[in-house]
């Protein structure tokens, strides 16, 4: 096996690629690149009927975006390949193992039907499931070369000892022994022709000269089986890296209906790459000094997978919005504005200065889709009561409140300049003038320019985006809905 770290993702092409799947990828990567290792990424389509049209150039996109750059794939041939276990598969390379294991003993052909296999199951916890019996390892060489000679169809199974133990070694686990009366004797080598997805990543992880394999650890229980093949082999075992299960907030399995278990999924929520890939590296991982915010290189240079969790993680919607919204504030303002500004065209169809409408929402939402509520305002003021005129804190009410529009009309209707700066100055020579708080004259003000408690911009803001027409319109319009 290479002395050099050597770690592979191999994806099924079944769709977009899940939160654990895009995990796995990710603690692969940074195994291998925390060494000065290899990332490799291998194309698992051994299984036809899953396999989902453009689901290949998903698994491509998601990993360019991410930042997790192979070493060596289908587009980067350095001499391991082919990388597609189709391809593979072609060449007859899996049979040609499994008949080797069948030689030693160690595998071997069954012919049955699904009529034979049927009244084989069993109900073990609650599920219903084929327990082989051993009944074609029985067969002699005669009856098996006359049954491949006459085309009957045969699958290629592992022949596991039903009597004694198994002991495998995880680098996060430890050692685990189960007894061998628990192991199936599963297919290597199925009806079509093709391998398993099991048996294909022994073989392909040992001819790649595979070092660690990172995987979920609802793999543990294949993992006995994975040790017997290589030791029937005579192959070196990489090191073992079974990765927690994650949980949605109920501690339940995530799933794909929960809305939000992939990648895609969660760049459409309006949720940034290097965000996903931060706080998907702590589901199951973390620093000894807790710092929680990486970049992709100091999570290289940091990750240790030794300190890989045993416990399950759990999918924190509210942690990820959160650090979603640092990394938008700590955002360079050209990129915020052009991935800002869809959502903003979405709600806003006034001739405004968009851009100033950004700089006030970038430092108050956490994702994207936040902005359309803060925003909505500027197209139109909605129907609000009159009772949030009444504010406490500012000492206003619904009738001081229409004092103070009523004074304030005829100042806002002679200014020419409609700067912030400006709005701001008449607004402080009034209040000095009425020996009242900035916010007795600020919160009608507001209120009247946006119907709303909250808004991204204070109300002089508001009202330079907006315009003199607009705001001597909305303000007319607050007055006449206090004097009802």
């Amino acid at each position: 096996m290479s002395n050099k770290i050597r770690t592979r993702y191999a994806p099924s092409p079944t769709g977009r690629m899940h939160v654990g799947n895009l995990r796995t990828a990710l603690y692969e990567f940074l195994i291998a690149k925390h060494e000065g290792g290899d990332f490799i990424l291998r194309i698992e389509d051994t299984d036809q009927e899953r396999f989902v049209e453009g689901a290949t150039d998903i698994i491509y996109r998601t990993l360019e975006n991410t930042g997790l750059i192979h070493d060596e794939g289908p587009d980067k041939d350095k001499g391991y390949g082919p990388y597609v276990q189709s391809e593979r598969t072609a060449s007859g390379m899996y049979l040609k193992y499994a008949k080797q294991l069948v030689d030693k003993g160690e595998a071997y052909y069954c012919f049955c039907d699904k009529e034979r296999l049927e009244g084989l199951k069993q109900e073990i916890s609650g599920k219903e499931i084929i327990v082989y019996d051993k009944h074609c390892l029985h067969l002699s060489k005669e009856e098996i070369q006359e049954k491949l000679n006459s085309k009957i169809p045969y699958v290629i199974r592992q022949n596991n000892p039903t009597t004694g133990t198994t002991t495998f070694s995880d680098d996060i686990y430890g050692e685990i022994t189960v007894d061998n009366s628990e192991l199936d004797d599963m297919i290597l080598i199925k009806s079509d022709g093709f391998p398993t997805y099991n048996f294909a990543n022994v073989v392909d992880d040992h001819l790649m000269e595979i070092t660690h394999v990172v995987r979920g650890n609802e793999y543990i229980s294949s993992s006995p089986k994975y040790q017997r093949l290589y030791e029937a082999f005579g192959w070196e075992v990489p090191k073992y890296v079974h990765l927690p299960l994650i949980t949605d907030e109920n501690h339940k399995k995530l799933s794909k209906r929960c809305g939000h278990s992939s990648y895609e999924d969660l760049v459409e929520q309006g949720f940034l790459s290097e965000a996903i890939v931060n706080f998907i590296a702590l589901l199951g991982w973390s620093p000894e000094d807790n710092q929680e915010i990486f970049t992709l290189e100091e999570l290289i240079e940091k990750f240790d997978y030794h300190h890989v969790s045993k416990s399950p993680a759990v999918f924190d919607m509210v942690k990820l919005r959160w650090m979603n919204g640092e990394y938008i504030k700590a955002m360079d303002f050209d990129r915020f504005y052009e991935m800002a500004l869809p959502y903003i065209r979405e709600v806003i169809h006034k001739d405004y200065d968009f851009k100033k409408i950004a700089e006030m929402v970038k430092t108050r939402i956490e994702i994207f889709p936040d902005i359309k509520e803060l925003i909505d305002f500027f197209e139109e003021v909605p129907e609000y009561d009159i009772e949030m005129y009444t504010h406490k804190k500012m000492k206003t009410t619904a009738e001081s409140s229409l004092e103070v529009l009523k004074e304030l009309l005829p100042i806002f209707e002679e200014l020419e300049d409609y700067s912030n700066d400006s709005l701001y100055s008449a607004l402080v020579k009034y209040v000095e003038g009425k020996g009242c708080k900035n916010g007795y004259a600020m919160w009608p003000v507001r209120t009247a320019v946006s119907g709303k408690q909250m808004t991204p911009g204070g109300a002089t803001e508001i009202m330079e985006i907006i315009g003199k027409e607009e705001a001597i319109k909305r303000i007319k319009a607050a007055i006449a809905k206090l004097e009802q």
